[in-house]
Formats: C-alpha cells, sequence, structure tokens
C-alpha cells in the first residue's frame, strides 16, 4: 500500500502543478464577473467535464496524434501559448459591453481547454505515462481534476470576500498574467 502511495503522489504532485487549480481562481473569477451562480456551477461543471474527456482522450491517443500529425511537444506549447494569448489580449481590452452569452458561455473554451486541459497539464500526462504507467496516471488524473472542482466551485466566496471593484482589478491583471505565461509557453517552444 506505501508503495503506491508513493507512486500515487509522484503522479499527482506534477498534475496538481500544471493544472494549478488555487492560481486558476482568479482566471476564472475575472471570466465569471456578472454571471449568476448557479449558471457559475454549470461552467465548472462544464470544464471540469471538458478537461476530463480531453485529458483521457490525450492520455490515450496523445503519442499517436503526434506522430500522425508530425507534431512535436514544442510545437504544441506554441499552439496553446498562442490561444492563450489571444484570451489574455481579449480580457485585457474587453470592456463590459460584451453580450450576455459571452459572459457566461466560457465552460468549455476556454476553461475546460485551454486553461484546465491545456499544454502542460497535456504534455505532463504524455509524460507521467511513460514514467509512472496508465492507471496511476488516470487516477491521479481524476484526484486532480475533483481537487479543481472543488476549488472552482470555492471560487465564489473569494468574490464575496473582495467585492466587485476589486474583483475587476484582479482581473484586468489576471489576464495580463495569462498573456505574459502565454508568451512563456512560445518562448519555452522555440528554445
Amino acid at each position: 500500500m506505501r508503495f503506491w502511495l508513493e507512486h500515487f503522489l509522484v503522479t499527482f504532485i506534477p498534475l496538481f502543478v500544471a493544472l494549478d487549480p488555487i492560481g486558476l481562481v482568479p482566471i476564472y473569477l475575472g471570466m465569471a464577473q456578472g454571471t449568476k451562480v448557479e449558471r457559475r456551477n454549470v461552467v465548472v461543471n462544464e470544464a471540469v467535464v471538458t478537461a476530463l474527456l480531453i485529458s483521457v482522450t490525450f492520455l490515450f491517443l496523445g503519442r499517436f496524434i503526434f506522430h500522425a500529425l508530425s507534431i512535436t511537444d514544442r510545437d504544441f506549447q506554441i499552439a496553446g501559448g498562442l490561444i492563450l494569448f489571444g484570451l489574455g489580449a481579449q480580457d485585457i481590452l474587453a470592456t463590459d459591453r460584451r453580450d450576455a452569452d459571452a459572459r457566461t458561455d466560457f465552460g468549455v473554451v476556454p476553461l475546460g481547454m485551454p486553461l484546465i486541459a491545456g499544454p502542460a497539464m497535456l504534455t505532463t500526462i504524455l509524460t507521467l505515462v511513460d514514467a509512472q504507467g496508465l492507471v496511476l496516471t488516470l487516477a491521479a488524473l481524476i484526484v486532480n481534476l475533483g481537487v479543481m472542482l472543488v476549488t472552482l466551485r470555492a471560487a465564489i466566496w473569494f468574490q464575496r470576500l473582495l467585492g466587485l471593484r476589486a474583483m475587476r482589478a484582479i482581473s484586468k491583471i489576471v489576464a495580463l498574467l495569462l498573456a505574459a505565461i502565454a508568451v512563456n509557453l512560445v518562448r519555452r517552444g522555440l528554445q
């Protein structure tokens, strides 16, 4: 049992770092501004289910897809970085005049993919399957996504604590950080 637990933790921790549920809270809160609580719960569920489906598909078919399309891990990082940069830039430049659907329909894209199931997590999955095996990687993935679900559902508490003005300011800062993370992904992919 101890052996299994140690290997599980060795698999769980890199996925936890790649998913970064704590770091995703401000991004989620920025996207969820003006969204009703009931809708937020639906969005979180959509995001986690989307991330699970993409991750499990990638777990089984990722290497095959990369090989068939002649894609490298670096290509994937660059593409993910460009997508994240576009999302960050859009949030920085957005005004409150966006339509209601755009403010409430963010569960699948961008929250589920590429923010939760993004390049960092998907490449980590490929690495862990090779190093730790399919069963441990799948178990660690499911537990990590459970942690993500609980963390994002608790994010409403942070919003109540901080208030609307602070959330708007945090949203713009986080969007700028998201763009910087995107540039970092592209830079690492190019190196």
